[in-house]
């Protein structure tokens, strides 16, 4: 089931995320996500989570692209599937409901920053119809060496 996010989400939300943060170079930031913050960042930003059992599964949140009146109508989301749930079309869904949901509020874009190594993230968001905008070479460091951001995009 998806679902709009609640606070008691947070810890959750944040079990999935900072797996992610710690374990892989697919978000380039080390620190970890605390869930107090992440209960008042779930209020504040759309975010839609996966419940199967009981259990929040995975996750997507938006927020504006870049900071100011220019840039209202592009959003940039992260999106995270606990790896026990993956390959279940969680993910589709997730992004379906966060795409909806801006769609609906007069968005206009949709961007996915996605680590240059991250095969499964590019080739996910290329199947939802998110195109390759931007390679930034060596924009990332984690893990002792450099990583490469790639920018897709969707029009909505």
């Amino acid at each position: 089931m998806i679902r709009r996010a609640k606070a008691d989400d947070a810890g959750s939300i944040a079990a999935i995320w900072n797996h992610v943060i710690r374990d892989t170079s697919q978000t380039f930031t080390t620190a970890a996500k605390d869930p107090v913050a992440l209960a008042v960042q779930i209020v504040d930003q759309p975010c839609f989570v996966a419940e199967g059992a009981g259990a929040v599964l995975g996750f997507v949140i938006y927020g504006q692209f870049r900071n100011g009146p220019g840039y209202a109508h592009t959003m940039e989301h992260s999106i995270h599937v606990a790896e026990a749930a993956r390959a279940a079309g969680l993910g589709r869904a997730l992004m379906t409901a966060a795409e909806d949901h801006a769609r609906a509020a007069g968005i206009h874009s949709m961007i996915a920053g996605v680590a240059g190594e991250n095969a499964g993230g590019a080739g996910f968001h290329a199947a939802l119809g998110y195109q390759v905008i931007a390679r930034l070479p060596e924009v990332g460091w984690k893990f002792g060496r450099w990583h490469d951001l790639v920018l897709m995009q969707k029009m909505l």
